[in-house]
């Protein structure tokens, strides 16, 4: 067996199960379950229709680099939303539709770690725990960064000494972040990659919650939008991973899209060749349609807007409640340990959120996620200023 494979920590929910496992919830409420970032809304209808339509296609064998079309669209959708320069981005060589951008992830490690040199990956902390996955199972050792925003700077990145970013090979970031809503911004982003010119590593930007934002004037940016104020219209080392999951309510679909060095995308596909994951061609189809409308989009980002309204208002009499700039989790302070606040909410109050130390490490005797729990505020609004209330309803019973 793959010896590795005994450095992964049980995952989050794994975890979760086990603490509930003594525990009974409140029969008298119905369950709500707030602890996974799954999108609880509909897939919008066409999505589902050109699936429907392109089901002949299951005869034939996908491309691995995916359909002209799709590639053609994954460029247009990108240059538009980041406002990158025309024609900086070639279908033929800068992006490639995935399986996911959970698959994408954890593949992208094994295809550009070289473990035979002492190699080091930077992971935010708290983080999504595939990162840290990826890396073990490639060879590399974790190292975990405050990448916290401090003024419009990422204060975490001057904390790492030059010795160990002479061994760091791949950065991973979450831009929106995973869990507590952050967008990382330009000026930290172009010093990142400024970082990575010097000590010549790859930075992998998991932006799959960009379209989740609050403002509609200032969307959040991104890697290669960072990359081309830096003057690098080849996204040197940058590489943006993005989905539909979130944005367009399909998590079932497995689609998304890796996009940026030509250099690395061709030897990631040469990857994902032997790999055996392309994206079936109704998928691929459905993707288009997809990628080429923002209208549902922007539903989408009302509804969870009315959300966060919504839960705000319910817990303001007992928390001030800070709305993040973007994705759907509320990253709550707790009163009491997460553990603890998160099996008292489960039993009082048929509620299942995430205590927040199972998304971190401890670095320095300190975890970042310790008396935090992760919120997903996924189901409609009208039950998340249901779960609210009953939230704020606990809050008041334990202070």
């Amino acid at each position: 067996m793959n010896s590795h494979l005994t450095k992964l920590q049980p995952y989050p929910f794994e975890k979760l199960k086990a603490l509930f496992t003594a525990h009974t919830p409140n029969q008298s409420l119905t369950a709500i379950n707030l602890s996974i970032g799954e999108p609880k809304a509909p897939t919008p209808a066409f999505i589902k229709q050109a699936v429907q339509d392109n089901l002949d296609t299951l005869a034939n064998y996908p491309l691995t680099k995916g359909n002209p079309e799709l590639r053609e669209t994954l460029v247009r959708w990108t240059l538009e939303r980041f406002n990158l320069p025309e024609h900086s981005l070639d279908p033929e060589l800068h992006v490639l539709p995935v399986n996911g951008t959970r698959e994408a992830l954890f593949a992208i490690a094994q295809t550009c770690i070289d473990s035979s040199h002492n190699a080091k990956v930077v992971i935010p902390n708290p983080f999504y725990q595939i990162y840290e996955g990826a890396a073990l199972l490639a060879g590399a050792q974790p190292v975990y960064a405050d990448l916290r925003v401090v003024e419009n700077d990422i204060p975490g990145l001057d904390e790492i000494s030059d010795a160990t970013w002479q061994q760091v090979q791949l950065v991973y970031i979450c831009t929106p972040a995973n869990p507590t809503g952050e967008v990382l911004p330009l000026q930290g982003l172009r010093k990142l990659i400024d970082l990575a010119h010097r000590h010549d590593f790859i930075i992998v930007s998991d932006e799959c919650y960009s379209e989740i934002y609050f403002d509609e004037q200032s969307p959040p940016q991104g890697i290669l939008r960072a990359a081309a104020e830096n003057g690098d219209s080849n996204y040197s080392r940058c590489l943006a991973f993005y989905s539909l999951s979130k944005r367009s309510n399909a998590p079932g679909l497995r689609s998304g899209f890796v996009v940026g060095d030509s250099n690395i995308i061709q030897h990631y596909l040469k990857y994902r060749t032997y790999h055996g994951c392309a994206m079936p061609v109704s998928t691929q189809h459905a993707s288009i349609a997809a990628w080429s409308d923002e209208h549902h989009v922007k539903d989408n980002r009302d509804r969870y807007r009315q959300s966060f309204a919504n839960a705000v208002e319910e817990i303001a009499d007992t928390q001030a409640i800070q709305i993040p700039q973007a994705a759907f989790y509320l990253w709550l302070p707790t009163p009491i340990d997460d553990e603890d606040f998160a099996v008292g909410l489960y039993c009082e109050q048929n509620i299942v959120v995430l205590p927040g130390k199972y998304l971190a490490r401890e670095v320095d005797n300190r975890n970042p996620g310790a008396n935090r729990v992760r919120i997903a505020l996924v189901a409609s609004p009208t039950e998340c200023r249901e779960a609210a209330h009953r939230i704020n309803k606990y809050l008041k019973n334990i202070s």
